[in-house]
């Protein structure tokens, strides 16, 4: 190892560089919590090789590829990429994708905070700040290239739903388990700041969804809800750079762990083990990756619901958050044994907030500037499942202290709500086309100079929303020789 830190690119004024009091500022508890699965590479063998070129490549790799408790994982990279090539199983190439962004995921965080060891405890602050998320963000992009508006929407409220009550509640049921006969406590001030922030997302959800609501017919609100949406994004991309001012500066000490004091020591020692130019370019190498991985899953997502028999909405609500953050959530868990709650709140609600604040906001501007119409218009079932969600947070976490019944309470909601979106056997193909139909709708609603009265709005709307005539249009379609045929008739 001795060899290793010698390296000139590793070394400040002679010095191995360290993390100081100062940098750990800059970590978050999305970072501390990606430690807990990293082991420490023996370059015993790499050191011996002779070559030094060679040698700085092999500690790369060691240190990149291997420094993981989750490398077993990383060859299901390879082999989604060899599946893709070769024709295998849709549902095939599903799962080796999901499973190779777990790895990823983890790597990326690990690769950020080498880059701080060199960019300073802001700019490293900022690193972990944005990139805690980049898998989330990259498959939502994809999607919304590829016009998946229901993909990113599933995916992105199952990643908040997961945080909240999947990763929360096991934390605080294994930690009250492992410490039952110790009063948990946290400081429930960073709970507050959270809680505030995951209200003013629930309220920028709720208004476009009631805004359909308002009107007698859907198509009244197509473009107003659009714009209140955009707007909305925008006021919640700014309240989420002040929060990040507010963590990283004005209010850093309420992010941090009281137990952090106690890891000084530890902390002192960890070391830059690999150059800033070697960071920057893995950071590059695994963005590829993951991004190649994530078209994979919105190419194959829709496949793997037709193999399996599970609706699209249950595989991007509950299947892809636990795969995907499943690094995140077992570094808060093993916390959570610890006794270290303040770290697990942070990895849970800190997710949570960045998905509802940054990543779904930063959706609809990315669609927007790509002229794709995405709204926060998350519908009626999955945003009420979001509302009490945060509600049932907020009271849990309100009076400082924890044990198991708590995180027993949030669990089963989890469940709940997975069960409830297990047995919705509403397809994506029969959601695409029941909005196809509402827009054809609202499209001939505007005949006759764009009068229509109001009880031919109602009998729209009636249409929109009924099964079997939706059934029966599909049906007619095949017999009349265009669909305007059909709505031209009186209701």
């Amino acid at each position: 190892m001795a060899s290793h830190q010698a390296e000139p690119w590793l070394l400040e004024n002679g010095k191995p560089k360290v993390l100081t009091k100062e940098m750990r500022h800059g970590r978050t508890a999305h970072s501390r919590s990606s430690n807990s699965l990293r082991r420490r590479s023996d370059l015993t063998l790499v050191s011996k090789v002779p070559c030094s070129s060679l040698r700085d490549i092999l500690a790369n790799l060691q240190e990149v590829i291997l420094g993981t408790k989750l490398s077993i994982l990383i060859p299901a990279i390879p082999a989604a990429i060899i599946a893709h090539c070769y024709g295998f199983g849709r549902s095939w190439i599903f799962i080796f994708s999901l499973l190779g962004l777990t790895p990823l995921a983890e790597r990326v965080s690990f690769i950020t905070e080498q880059v701080a060891f060199y960019t300073g405890p802001t700019v490293g602050g900022l690193l972990n700040a944005t990139c805690g998320n980049v898998t989330e963000l990259v498959i939502a992009i994809f999607a919304l290239s590829s016009n998946k508006i229901a993909v990113v929407k599933y995916s992105l409220l199952g990643s908040i739903l997961s945080n909240l009550l999947l990763v929360l509640g096991t934390s605080l049921l294994c930690g009250g388990i492992a410490n039952l006969r110790v009063e948990q406590k946290y400081d429930r001030r960073q709970g507050d700041v959270n809680s505030l922030m995951l209200l003013l997302a629930l309220l920028c959800y709720l208004l476009p969804m009631l805004f359909k609501y308002t009107a007698a017919s859907a198509a009244l609100t197509v473009d107003p809800s659009l714009h209140l949406s955009r707007a909305s994004s925008i006021v919640m991309l700014i309240a989420y750079f002040v929060y990040i001012i507010f963590q990283l500066w004005t209010h850093r000490d309420l992010f941090e762990d009281e137990d952090e004091d106690e890891d000084d020591n530890n902390c002192s020692q960890e070391q830059a083990v690999i150059g800033l130019w070697s960071g920057i370019a893995w950071l590059v190498g695994m963005t590829v990756f993951i991004a190649i991985l994530s078209e994979y899953v919105v190419d194959t997502i829709e496949d793997a619901s037709d193999s399996w028999g599970l609706s699209v909405s249950f595989l991007s609500i509950i299947l892809l958050p636990i795969v995907g953050n499943a690094a995140e959530h077992a570094g808060a868990i093993i916390f959570a044994f610890k006794n270290k709650l303040d770290i697990s709140l942070g990895v849970a609600l800190g997710s949570a907030t960045q998905i509802a604040v940054f990543v779904v906001p930063l959706c609809v501007v990315v669609a927007w500037i790509m002229g794709v119409n995405m709204d926060l218009n998350f519908n009626l079932l999955e945003t009420g499942s979001l509302a009490l969600a945060v509600i049932v947070t907020s009271f849990t976490l309100q009076d400082g202290t924890s044990h198991y019944m708590k995180g027993l309470v949030l669990l089963l909601c989890y469940i709940v709500i997975g069960a409830c979106f297990f047995v919705q056997k509403t397809t994506f193909n029969h959601a695409n086309r029941l909005v196809g139909i509402g827009l054809f709708l609202s499209l001939s609603g505007m005949k006759n100079g764009g009068i229509q009265t109001q009880n031919q709005i109602q009998m729209d709307w009636l249409w929109f929303h009924s099964d079997h005539l939706v059934i029966s249009i599909m049906k007619g379609a095949k017999i009349c020789s265009s669909f305007a045929s059909i709505f031209s008739c009186k209701l």
